[in-house]
């Protein structure tokens, strides 16, 4: 684990309004995804969902201590150590509400050696007095649908109603299934709290495999209903599992003054974090990188998908199976088309960005023409869902963008050159030498008589040259100063800049044959 800044902490992503319309702050989304840590890495996003007041936060903030420790066998740290991050308090009333992220990235090594960014996510309570019916659905639908290990945080026992509000995601688990042959959704981990029955099934993940096996089973007459999520439930999801958590102890959930000290916590809930976190962020679990149709995605790509799925619950309305599978798609290739056009600007800033010295328009393009096709054979190999059509618009939409931003560059780049901004108190100089040293050649050979053309010449461009730079300086007769720049473009064209060009070539031909990207 890398060290964090001191600065670090929960930021609000999705807000709900009053009138119970939520909205995305892409700004601090974007500023968590694309942070220096994540830039370019496969992530992680571990999230925590379910009904308010339940301990999503107070849990959550032990999975952020294990992400800070640097020592991991000794992560859960000292007796007398409060616990810190994301905020919680005890008591009846809502605290988390819309979405929040924590503001850094953890870096984690993948067995390979690959690291990858790894996000905490935390979500508003549902089911509590405030919330509607949508509300409740847009928080676990978009937490399920951007995460990669989802935990699902009950009370007591695995009920029911748990499962039903999956129902809606095994109907779209289906469709994507029939449609991509992947499973859509990764890790749901059923984490229940309070496990009263300990004498008849342990705790942690044995005991939470033996409830979750018995709640899954299908029964004879049962109703079609339940047969149906949880047939479907296993198919959609390539990983459920559940732990049973016991009683934190009287002094967590009766004391104002709490404050998250480990003495104050009972010693089997102590022994089952030690059991439960480390188990989820097991980097070597298949499901622990983030996949989307089957391909392990960016930081860059979760950005999309987040604006794509938040559009889609914009109406106010739960969306059809068919159109969150469309909104997915549409993710997808917005997705595969930020990746690429994300490596065409970091291959050209490398080149000719911010401060990098200007470099010759010839280079320039040669440049462009071989980063823009790597990055759209970048998108053309992505794999991307909703078939070619669909490929093609955002493929059209991908060649248009790198244009602008080649014409940008081509700005930026023409900015840099010195000799540009110069360009007519330079032509009109090098008129006045070159004319200068002609009519005195044509004295010395007694053509006297011809050389008061060029001395005119002369005396032109300097009167030309004295008014340019007076409405440069006072800013006066600013038409004037436009009309003598045309000009001077005109004698620049025309005059200096074959010779000019011809000479640039001829110096940079070895350069360009010898230029590779990095």
């Amino acid at each position: 684990m890398h060290q964090q800044s001191p600065t670090a902490g929960p930021v609000q992503i999705v807000t709900i309004t009053p009138d119970h319309k939520f909205i995305l702050d892409e700004k601090k989304l974007k500023e968590i995804l694309y942070h220096r840590r994540a830039q370019g890495k496969k992530i992680s996003l571990v999230s925590i969902a379910g009904d308010f007041r339940k301990g999503k936060s107070f849990m959550l903030d032990f999975f952020l201590r294990y992400l800070r420790a640097k020592n991991q066998k000794e992560w859960i740290g000292k007796e007398s150590e409060p616990l810190k991050g994301f905020d919680w308090r005890g008591g009846a009333g809502r605290h988390t509400t819309g979405m929040i992220m924590w503001s850094e990235p953890f870096i984690m090594s993948l067995p390979n050696g690959e690291e990858i960014a790894v996000l905490l996510m935390d979500t508003q309570g549902t089911f509590d007095s405030n919330s509607t019916v949508f509300e409740n659905a847009f928080i676990f639908a978009l937490t399920l649908l951007v995460s990669s290990v989802t935990v699902y945080n009950i009370m007591h026992n695995l009920q029911e109603d748990n499962l039903q509000h999956l129902s809606f995601f095994a109907e779209y688990g289906v469709l994507a299934l029939d449609a991509y042959h992947t499973s859509p959704f990764q890790q749901l981990t059923f984490l229940v709290r309070d496990w009263q029955f300990e004498y008849e099934t342990p705790y942690g993940f044995h005991g939470g495999e033996e409830v979750l096996t018995n709640r899954l089973q299908i029964r004879p007459n049962q109703h079609h209903d339940l047969e149906l999520v949880r047939s479907r439930l296993r198919q959609c999801f390539r990983k459920v599992n559940c732990f049973l958590m016991p009683h934190p102890g009287l002094k967590v959930t009766n004391r104002r003054e709490f404050d998250g000290r480990l003495e104050d916590i009972e010693k089997d809930f102590k022994t089952q974090l030690q059991s439960l976190i480390p188990e989820l962020f097991r980097s070597d679990n298949a499901n622990f990188v983030k996949e989307i149709n089957g391909e392990q995605i960016t930081s860059t790509q979760l950005f999309e998908y987040f604006r794509t799925y938040c559009a889609v619950f914009a109406s106010g309305e739960l969306p059809s199976p068919k159109a969150m599978l469309e909104a997915t798609a549409e993710a997808n290739n917005l997705a595969a088309k930020a990746v690429s056009k994300e490596f065409y600007t970091r291959a050209m800033e490398q080149h000719c960005g911010g401060d990098r010295p200007y470099i010759h328009p010839n280079q320039l393009d040669a440049l462009h023409q071989e980063v823009y096709r790597q990055s759209i054979e970048k998108f053309r190999c992505a794999r991307k869902m909703g078939g070619e059509e669909m490929s093609q618009t955002y493929l059209q939409d991908l060649e248009n963008e790198l244009a602008e931003q080649y014409s940008n560059y081509k700005k930026h780049n023409d900015s840099k050159n010195v000799f540009a901004f110069s360009r007519t108190p330079t032509t009109f100089i090098s008129c006045m030498v070159l004319c200068y040293i002609i009519a005195g050649l044509l004295e010395a050979i007694w053509l006297g008589g011809i050389n008061f053309i060029f001395m005119f010449a002369f005396w032109l461009c300097f009167v030309l040259l004295s008014m340019w730079l007076y409405t440069k300086y006072s800013g006066d007769h600013a038409e004037i100063g436009e009309y003598i720049d045309y000009f001077a473009d005109v004698i620049w064209i025309h005059g200096f800049h074959p010779v000019y060009s011809r000479c640039i070539r001829s110096a940079m031909r070895s350069v360009l044959g010898h230029t590779k990207l990095e």
